[in-house]
């Protein structure tokens, strides 16, 4: 269970089967972690890309804060449907594009086809440090973000995740985030051979 903090559906509670695995974001690190998003973006005007969307708790808080552009990726084909069947409850199906299948080979599947301001990353927790450099390598060098995007990747605080484009972190209990700028947009002058 949990519930969205903000917006439209402010203190609407999302119950999930009780079978599903899932471990959504606590309600007190992401009303911090919206915090800091609203004072940066205009919910309404951006695109997000919530990767293991799990049950949609971070896809349906943004969409609920007016976001008309969330796409969800989760392979888990029970959890996707889920957020669709309550996306469309909400009447934010329009808002929501869910996606199903395995976040790496999606990432690399659709590379250079969009990018977003926000790229929220909320691996299973026993993810291990190989495969988070992974993902943020693959959100980072295949222009995922937007010049003034921001990758955010939610982890188990014991992990430190250095990487040259690392800007700051936040730690709520066991849990953080980390904060990752985009690459400098590259020269495009085409060099003589």
């Amino acid at each position: 269970m949990y519930r969205i903090i903000s917006g439209r559906w402010k203190a609407k509670k999302i119950a999930a089967p009780k079978h599903f695995d899932v471990r959504p974001t606590t309600d007190f690190a992401k009303e911090a972690l919206f915090s800091i998003l609203e004072n940066t973006y205009d919910m309404q005007s951006i695109a997000v890309l919530d990767l293991f969307a799990g049950i949609g708790s971070i896809s349906l808080e943004f969409a609920s804060r007016g976001c008309q552009d969330v796409t969800s990726v989760e392979m888990n084909p029970k959890h996707t449907a889920f957020i669709n069947s309550t996306a469309s409850e909400l009447d934010m199906s329009l808002q929501i594009n869910t996606q199903r299948g395995d976040v790496y080979d999606w990432l690399k599947k659709f590379r250079n086809k969009k990018s977003y301001e926000i790229v929220f990353a909320d691996a299973p927790f026993e993810t291990d440090e190989k495969k988070y450099q992974e993902l943020i390598s693959l959100v980072l060098n295949n222009k995922y973000l937007k010049p003034n995007g921001i990758l955010i990747v939610e982890h188990q605080s014991r992990l430190k995740l250095d990487h040259p484009n690392f800007k700051s972190a936040r730690k709520y209990g066991n849990v953080s985030f980390s904060f990752y700028e985009p690459n400098p947009e590259e020269s495009t002058d085409i060099q003589p051979e």
